[in-house]
This record gives C-alpha cells, sequence and structure tokens, in this order.
C-alpha cells in the first residue's frame, strides 16, 4: 500500500510538472514573440524617421518627445543609443519581509528578501531544519511552490504562514542509503578480520622459513595445515561482494594469500630435500673382573 501510495504521488508529481512546464514554455515563446515584433518595428521606425529627416528635428528623424518615451538619445553623430543615466542614484535594495514556516511541530521565523524565490528560502531553512533543499517541500496556500517562482508574485507577505514538509521520496532515499551503509560496514569488518588472521597466519610462515634456511627440518604436516588455514581465508574472501572501497581492499587481501601459499609451496620442496639428523650416545661399559678373592676367616 505505501508503495502504490508513492508510486502515485509520483504520477501526479509528474503529470503537474509537465503542466507546468508546457505553460511556462507558452509564456516564454509569446514573450520572445512580443520582443521580436517590438524589435522590428523600433527598427522601421528608426528606418522611416531616418528617411524623412528633412523636415526638421533632429538627425536621426526622431523627436525628443519620442527619445524620452522610449529612454533613448540621440549622440552628436546621429546615432540613437540607450540613454546613459550616470548620475542617478543607486536604486535602494528591496526590503526584506518575515516570513512563519511551520515544520512539524517546530515554528521558524526566517527574514528573507521579497523577491527571493522559493529555493532561496529552502536554502535558508536548510540550516535550521537540517533537511536538504531537494528534500524540502514548501506549501503555501494550498498549494506546493516550485523553487523558481518568486515570493512576491506568489503574494507572500510579512508574517505569511508557509507550511515545510519533507519529501516522501526523499525518506525513501535515505533509508535505501543507510541500508547501503551498512551492508558496507559489515562487509569492511569481515575483511578486517581476515586481514587480521592472515597476519597472524604470515607469521608462522616467516617462522619456519627461518627454521628452513637455518637447515632444521619442519614438520610437513605443519606446512599442510597453513596451507589449508590460507585456502579458507581465500575462500572467505570469494564470498564477499565487490562494492565501492571494499574491492580494493579484498583485492589487496586476496594477493597476501596468494603470495603465502606460494612461498609455503616452496618451503614445502625444500623441507623436503632437508634429512633428518640422528643424534647418538656412545656409552663407556665397565665390566667387572673375571674372578673374584674371597679371604676365608675361622
Amino acid at each position: 500500500m505505501e508503495k502504490t501510495a508513492i508510486i502515485n504521488c509520483r504520477r501526479k508529481r509528474t503529470i503537474l510538472f509537465s503542466l507546468f512546464l508546457s505553460s511556462h514554455n507558452q509564456l516564454e515563446r509569446t514573450r520572445r514573440r512580443r520582443r521580436r515584433r517590438r524589435n522590428v518595428e523600433m527598427d522601421r521606425a528608426v528606418e522611416m524617421r531616418r528617411r524623412s529627416g528633412s523636415d526638421g528635428g533632429s538627425s536621426s528623424g526622431w523627436t525628443e518627445e519620442e527619445t524620452e518615451a522610449h529612454g533613448l538619445e540621440v549622440r552628436p553623430s546621429g546615432l540613437l543609443v540607450q540613454k546613459r543615466d550616470d548620475g542617478a542614484s543607486p536604486a535602494p535594495p528591496p526590503p526584506e519581509i518575515r516570513v512563519k514556516v511551520a515544520y512539524g511541530a517546530a515554528k521558524h521565523e526566517v527574514s528573507v528578501s521579497s523577491i527571493a524565490t522559493f529555493g532561496d528560502l529552502k536554502k535558508l531553512l536548510a540550516g535550521r531544519t537540517g533537511l536538504q533543499p531537494a528534500d524540502q517541500r514548501i506549501t503555501f496556500k494550498g498549494r506546493e511552490r516550485t523553487n523558481k517562482e518568486f515570493l512576491d508574485t506568489c503574494g507572500v507577505k510579512t508574517k505569511s504562514k508557509l507550511v515545510l514538509t519533507e519529501d516522501p521520496t526523499s525518506l525513501e532515499r535515505r533509508y535505501i542509503e543507510m541500508r547501503k551503509n551498512a551492508r558496507m560496514q559489515n562487509i569492511l569488518r569481515v575483511i578486517s578480520d581476515i586481514s587480521f588472521e592472515v597476519d597472524r597466519l604470515a607469521d608462522q610462515v616467516t617462522a619456519i622459513e627461518k627454521s628452513i634456511a637455518k637447515g632444521k627440518k619442519v614438520a610437513e604436516v605443519q606446512i599442510t595445515t597453513l596451507i589449508e588455514l590460507f585456502m579458507m581465508q581465500a575462500v572467505k574472501l570469494e564470498s564477499i561482494p565487490s562494492e565501492g572501497n571494499s574491492s580494493l581492499q579484498k583485492n589487496l587481501q586476496a594477493k597476501r594469500v596468494q603470495k603465502c601459499v606460494e612461498t609455503l609451496d616452496v618451503l614445502k620442496i625444500s623441507n623436503a630435500r632437508l634429512h633428518n639428523v640422528v643424534v647418538t650416545t656412545k656409552w663407556e661399559i665397565f665390566e667387572p673382573p673375571a674372578t673374584t678373592n674371597w679371604e676365608f676367616f675361622d
């Protein structure tokens, strides 16, 4: 039921977004057509004024009233350009508004520019709520607002009340991410245990190698047992799935196991060539004399 509700919510959001996108594209096309038509009309008017410039007025064919109305000025060369406004004072910054945002049981009051977008407001709320902007959903007057919508155009004013909720899909993504991290931690823990066991067995290989180098023969069963223990670690490594950074550590331990097994094979051959040293002790035997003279007393 929860998955069906999530899928239906996604479908509705996709349909609403597609409708909004189509209307937005239509509005942009209409604006471009109007802008193109206005430019064409201005070009035609400039051309007509230039052709009829002999009736008095400026050399560009425009009267002072027309240039003022369009925000233009005529340079001494007769070129018509946008009017400069060097001496004008800079425009004052837009006023700020304080809005109230409800997030569950918590209430937040945020100061934001009146011409800011809902996306800018989400960035301010991220530090207070701990939610990433992509996981936030802001509702105003019963409608969910997009990131590109402006506060003033939607009627947001000082003391306006907005509702902040968490995107249901973000909860699903967070749960999947938590499971993935937990699985990764389990894999790393298993590889760490195998690494510890390989270190312990490698110390025994080093001890056997030193003994054989000194000419001391080692029991063959000891070498065979070590090879079997290393092969058990290799089987464990093979059963671990390769994910993310664990793949590098897994391959590193597999190479260590392979190197130790190869070393033991060489030591097994060298150990077989050694002979057992038999230590014998020659004892000196003292035998009693053959005859004994006894002295008799009456």
